[in-house]
């Protein structure tokens, strides 16, 4: 390409370049952070100050200067028949090999990860973009070292693309000396590409939108849709969106990110792993807050309850999808006793969702969708959803939302070691160009490792965990994992000690470990 004014590409050349970044390509996503970049810092800014009161004292709560909304009827934009039956969704980073196998999984929706199931390493970013331009024209294809050939089968899953949070920048190119929004790369190279081909053949780009902290956030993105659409010339209200509800303070304003976002919402999503990060990061400070095991934290304790109940029933009430939480499980083919426990866990948690009247849910693995379709199923039957299932008028108060008790909940050896262990494979992997990581039968990816992550710097701040204890165990975990010298571990240790051991909580560890990427 050739850099406008005012531009710097600082990527190498990678496979995929030539096609993603002309210089339209590029020109297109130079006027979105023109246009958008300083609303996204001023945004930001204000979830520092959100925070900086959360740990002064002051309690999240519903917004008083939003009550009409959440009182008034209205309704989101009617789902497009191809996007109208999603009861089961399988995710995977944006890759070759991994999207073929997804959209043909049998799945009715594949989630095409460019954030926390994908390593931003620049090849990833740009190859990510190369090969959803192919899938979008079904011509996407892999070819093995062993010689297996991949294609896109005749019946794929609909595609929705998930893009960088506003709190994260791509560094290799810069606007006006600064480094462009991750989000708005990510998700206008694939509009500019894609969006008019999308709408030709007979559908519309469809979004799945991470990390939103208020409805502020989600009026820029509706905002950036409005903006792209007028650009392309398609028509306005084509892009759909589904929002992941996975922080604490998007649950207190779900109506009004619907609302928002309404003539391009899709749904919500209750994002389950980032949502418990979230809590610990938010609420850190608040001696209500309980952090035992990971393995505790089920979906099944009071605060994660009424998150849920609460998404179904203002996405029903507002003509939306709820989609349900991810079932990380990876079957065990070596231990077929491991893998029957596990499927029986996950057949628990979907006939739950599907109770409770959520519209679908999430799966990582194509071993898994037969069984999440299986359990829906059995209560959606011919139906494409149950937008019609109400509760049962029993409002979620904000003391349900902040209950965040966990009974018999405790930290335990087991708890510990496990945080320690995944937070430095993860870590690893990711640095190593890996997103999403099989990690002791479970895809794990940056969320998982957040939680880990999170807990531990509770842990040792509380005085749960000794600083002396840790190192002990991050000791023996490395050397568990092979050792230092073993692919990028040494970074991971250094990583993961600022991490736990920093006074100051990090917001987000892929901020920290980003500039470590080649």
């Amino acid at each position: 390409m050739t850099a406008s004014p005012g531009v710097t590409l600082t990527g190498r050349d990678v496979p995929g370049s030539d096609r993603v970044l002309t210089n339209d390509a590029v020109d297109f996503v130079v006027e979105l952070q023109r246009h958008f970049g300083p609303l996204r810092l001023d945004l930001l800014h204000r979830r520092k100050e959100r925070q900086a009161a959360l740990s002064a004292g002051e309690t999240l709560d519903f917004l008083p200067a939003t009550q009409e909304i959440r009182a008034a009827e209205w309704t989101v934009a009617p789902a497009p028949a191809d996007f109208d039956d999603r009861r089961v969704e399988i995710t995977g980073p944006a890759e070759p090999k991994m999207m073929i196998n997804a959209l043909n999984s049998g799945a009715r929706v594949f989630m095409a990860d460019l954030e926390d199931a994908l390593s931003p390493t620049w090849a990833n970013v740009i190859g990510g973009q190369a090969a959803l331009i192919d899938a979008v024209r079904g011509t996407l294809t892999f070819d093995s070292p062993e010689g297996k050939s991949y294609r896109i089968g005749e019946r794929p899953a609909q595609l929705v693309v998930r893009p960088r949070g506003w709190h994260l920048v791509e560094s290799h190119l810069l606007v006006d000396d600064v480094p462009v929004s991750a989000s708005l790369f990510d998700a206008g190279l694939y509009l500019f590409h894609n969006a008019t081909e999308r709408v030709a053949r007979g559908t519309a780009p469809y979004f799945y939108l991470p990390k939103l902290e208020s409805h502020h956030e989600a009026r820029l993105w509706n905002e950036v849709f409005v903006h792209a659409q007028a650009a392309l010339g398609i028509p306005r209200g084509t892009i759909r969106a589904t929002v992941l509800i996975e922080t604490i303070a998007a649950a207190f304003e779900m109506d009004e990110i619907l609302y928002e976002l309404r003539e391009h919402a899709a749904g919500l999503n209750a994002g389950r792993w980032d949502y418990l990060f979230s809590a610990i990061k938010m609420l850190r400070s608040s001696p209500a807050l309980e952090t035992p095991d990971r393995s505790q934290l089920t979906m099944t304790v009071p605060f994660m309850r009424a998150y849920t109940e609460l998404l179904v029933e203002t996405c029903h009430r507002r003509g939306a999808h709820a989609i349900g939480g991810m079932a990380a499980f990876i079957p065990n083919r070596g231990d077929p006793a491991v893998t029957e426990r596990a499927l029986a866990r996950v057949r628990e948690d979907k006939e739950r969702e599907s109770r409770d009247g959520f519209d679908g849910t999430w799966v990582a693995h194509p071993d898994l969708v037969p069984l999440a379709t299986e359990v829906f199923d059995a209560v959606l039957g011919d139906a494409p959803n149950q937008k019609h299932r109400r509760g049962d008028g029993t409002a979620v108060t904000a003391d349900r939302l902040l209950d965040l008790r966990v009974d018999g909940g405790e930290v335990t050896e087991a708890g510990i070691r496990a945080n320690v262990r995944v937070a430095l494979a993860y870590l690893d992997a990711w640095l190593r160009g890996t997103g999403a990581a099989a990690i002791d039968d479970l895809m794990e990816d940056a969320a998982t490792a957040e939680i880990a992550r999170s807990q531990l710097w509770l842990w040792r701040a509380r005085g749960l965990l000794s600083i002396d204890r840790y190192a002990s165990i991050r000791n023996e975990e490395l050397a568990r994992l092979g050792g230092p010298t073993e692919g990028r571990l040494k970074d991971a240790w250094d990583v993961l000690d600022h991490l736990v051991l920093d006074d100051h909580f990090a917001d987000f560890l892929t901020l920290r470990a980003y500039a470590m990427l080649d």
